[in-house]
């Protein structure tokens, strides 16, 4: 049975996506601005490192579409915060050393309609991210991938209870195991 088989992602985790990485700040920050491992977790690929201010082009992974993103680094503070824009949104990651590895905290302004989307999204990568810290990578789960996985929609529901939103309505087809 391969990782992305066994995977199954664990409760929602409160008003901002945050996690417990059993890594080092330097670890989870490399993880979060080098684009050889962002195309490894993350919802986008990155035409350069994220590890300095400036534009960066992003583009969006698992659309039916690529959608490449004119989006600008605007706070690059090795490892601990990292703040920049993607597709008309504002990111910020920030970083915070524990004795047993690093918080990772993300803040992401989306659409209120489509909050609990996002945090469930978010939720995956982060799980999809410590898998490939630990040194089991299981390849990107983004887009329709996501959305058709099994636990997102349960994890879906949890974000729209916690953030008091209406799940959007429409479906997706049933959950990929």
């Amino acid at each position: 049975m391969s990782n992305r088989e066994s995977y199954m992602p664990g409760s929602a985790a409160g008003a901002e996506v945050r996690r417990k990485l059993r890594h080092p700040q330097a670890r989870v920050w490399q993880a979060l601005t080098d684009p050889a491992h962002l195309s490894e977790w993350a919802p986008f690929d990155a035409d350069r490192n994220l590890a300095t201010a400036g534009p960066v082009k992003l583009t969006t992974v698992g659309a039916p579409t690529p959608q490449v993103s004119e989006s600008t680094v605007k706070r690059a503070e090795a490892p601990r915060l990292l703040e920049y824009s993607w597709g008309g949104n504002d990111l910020r990651w920030q970083l915070e050393p524990l004795d047993d590895g690093t918080r990772l905290t993300l803040w992401h302004n989306i659409d209120r309609r489509y909050i609990s989307w996002g945090a469930a999204g978010w939720h995956i990568c982060f799980d999809v991210l410590e898998r490939l810290l630990a040194g089991e990578p299981m390849g990107r789960i983004v887009g329709a991938d996501a959305i058709q996985f099994g636990g997102w929609q349960r994890l879906n529901a949890e974000y729209a209870k916690q953030f008091n939103v209406e799940t959007p309505g429409w479906q997706p087809n049933a959950p990929k195991r």
